[in-house]
């Protein structure tokens, strides 16, 4: 049996595949699109946050998730409209503080808030307690990544890299590998922020060519046909180089020297 997730109040990031929480809290059954990567990234940082976990979804295709009077969660949902996210997740939190400062509910019973939303630069730019990127390819780093929030306290925000074959045009089974080719030729970023402080947890070690990442995919048809635009993919792969040169730089890291977490390696 894998080990279990430790307290709140004694997280320690995992290792391997195997420490991830086998419990589920977010049960089969929705109305989401068959493949739906989102879906998988929501589902393993579920199993970090457990059950005392309020979700504030925007107006999108979340929405189907729970559909009144059912819900495959094991915690709680809030739906809010498109530009209503961040406000209701703090409408959440405040109310949770009211009622403890109040003596209506104890610390114990008090709930993990999350919202969806994006822009990891207007956020990073306020200075947020905790701000990262996650793959549902990489598990490992994805719930390392949420055991360190969860000891956090203020605003916090995770943007998700999660395949769509609906909106994206490409055969469901193919998520997984769109998911990890999205990481592995450097077009997503699996980063964090602390404090304002910038740590990429994982750089590509051999980058693959960005056409690996673009071909097959609907969207990107007009790149191949009728005729291949090699202008267009040069110029998308030459900014992939650029974003990469600049944080080797930064880091110091030279030639690509990191490599992923043991645990994520073969997924």
């Amino acid at each position: 049996m894998p080990a279990e997730l430790p307290a709140s109040t004694e997280l320690q990031a995992i290792k391997n595949l195997k420490q991830i929480a086998r419990e589920e809290f977010i049960l089969p059954g929705t109305a989401i699109c068959g493949g739906c990567g989102g879906l998988e990234a929501l589902r393993l940082a579920a199993k970090v946050l457990g059950p005392k976990t309020v979700f504030v979804n925007a107006a999108g295709c979340f929405t189907l998730l729970a559909v009144f009077p059912y819900t495959p969660f094991k915690g709680s949902w809030l739906y809010t409209t498109m530009a209503s996210a961040a406000a209701g997740a703090q409408g959440v939190r405040d109310a949770l503080d009211v009622l403890m400062a109040r003596g209506k509910m104890s610390a114990e019973d008090d709930v993990e808030v999350v919202v969806k939303k994006d822009l990891f630069a207007i956020w990073l730019a306020h200075r947020p307690a905790y701000l990262a990127t996650v793959s549902p390819r990489y598990p490992v780093d994805l719930t390392n990544k949420f055991l360190k929030a969860k000891t956090r306290r203020g605003p916090k925000l995770f943007i998700a890299q999660a395949p769509c074959p609906t909106g994206w045009l490409y055969d469901p089974e193919q998520t997984a590998e769109y998911a990890h080719l999205a990481v592995e030729t450097g077009i997503f970023a699996l980063k964090e922020a602390v404090e304002g402080i910038v740590t990429h947890t994982y750089i590509p070690h051999r980058r693959r060519p960005v056409e690996d990442y673009l071909q097959g995919q609907g969207r990107y048809r007009h790149l191949f046909e009728p005729r291949r635009n090699t202008e267009a993919i040069a110029h998308i792969q030459e900014q992939v180089n650029t974003y990469w040169s600049e944080v080797a730089e930064t880091a110091g890291l030279g030639r690509w020297e990191s490599r992923p977490p043991r645990g994520d390696r073969k997924v």
